[in-house]
């Protein structure tokens, strides 16, 4: 079994609709769910919009740590991540994601931003990929 820990997220299923579920992510409550359209009642994010908020959460989050330790104001930051799935293509799942900066950047500063950004942990995650172990508890 699994080392006893005190988990980042977890889900319950709510027993309204198909899909529904009471969040816990860090102590913040959140319902998840998924759209009408997928059979769900639509009313919260479903599990990639999750993913995507996470990483442009951690992207802008990254920017602003390093903006902050080489001591620039680079003002205000944005990011903006749309998930696209096509099982056609190598790999299926695409996350597109737009950085906004303030104007006034220069190039160079910009281009160091931008690496740095390709760097942030989750983005790191979703490129490297990872390990997912499973334990399932309960009664036979």
């Amino acid at each position: 079994m699994a080392e006893t820990h005190t988990p980042n997220a977890s889900a319950t299923s709510t027993g309204a609709g198909l899909f529904q579920s009471q969040l816990d992510i860090a102590g913040t409550p959140l319902i998840a769910d998924e759209p009408v359209d997928l059979g769900g009642l639509g009313t919260g994010p479903g599990p990639y919009d999750l993913l995507a908020a996470a990483l442009a959460t951690c992207t802008t989050m990254t920017l602003r740590f390093y903006a902050q330790r080489k001591g620039w104001d680079i003002g205000e930051v944005s990011t903006h991540v749309t998930h696209h799935r096509d099982a056609k293509q190598s790999p299926a799942d695409r996350f597109d994601r737009v950085i906004t900066l303030a104007p006034g950047l220069d190039a160079a500063t910009r281009e160091e931003l931008l690496s740095i950004a390709n760097r942030c942990p989750v983005h790191k995650t979703l490129t490297a990929g990872s390990a997912v172990n499973t334990d399932l508890v309960g009664d036979l």
